[in-house]
């Protein structure tokens, strides 16, 4: 077996030990795939030898680089340029009804995707508050609880059960497709970045 196959043997399972003592089962499981590598290697060289797979293996290649690089750009996200750690609650609209979720920590210079995908609104909701009791909050009123929480509908939240807080809005624009909202320490919210 080359000497690449070992490596890639050895790096499989650097990531399934995870930290655990080589234990005989360690020892085990690393003489399987050794073994696998070594019995599939002269078909994986045929196989990957044909120039018809050699164009296949690089146009699916890179129609999902093309795929995933795009999809890393259609995100909703937040970050914190506050100097102290901030929780972070989202409102949107899915199509049915209003959806609240909370929590989201991030500490100071963090930024987090709170919503993955394409933007299907233009107006989003958030809120947020640090350590030392400062908020970004608005007139737009959602429902929240102090744990984590996925919340349906913004009526009726103290009756439900819920705290009603304030949230700010963001509008994203009639075409946006992502959009990043940055906290600071002077509370204001601030645009795309």
């Amino acid at each position: 077996m080359s000497c690449y196959r070992q490596l890639r043997a050895l790096q499989i399972l650097q990531r399934v030990d995870s930290g655990a003592a080589r234990s005989d089962q360690y020892v085990r499981l690393l003489h399987v795939v050794i073994r696998f590598f070594a019995t599939t290697e002269p078909m994986f060289k045929r196989l990957f030898s044909r120039p018809r797979f050699k164009r296949l293996a690089f146009a699916a290649f890179c129609g999902g680089a093309c795929l995933s690089s795009s999809a890393a750009w259609a995100d909703l996200r937040l970050c914190n340029n506050a100097t102290t750690r901030v929780s972070v609650a989202l409102s949107y609209t899915d199509g049915k009804g209003w959806v609240t979720e909370g929590w989201w920590n991030l500490k100071s210079g963090a930024c987090e995707t709170l919503l993955r995908g394409p933007l299907a609104a233009q107006f989003y909701y958030v809120y947020g508050m640090d350590e030392r009791g400062g908020e970004w909050k608005g007139k737009a009123f959602m429902c929240t609880r102090d744990r984590e929480f996925r919340i349906e509908g913004r009526e009726n939240c103290l009756v439900r059960g819920y705290d009603r807080t304030g949230f700010f809005e963001v509008d994203t624009g009639k075409d946006a497709k992502n959009w990043t909202v940055q906290l600071s320490d002077s509370n204001q919210p601030q645009g795309p970045r």
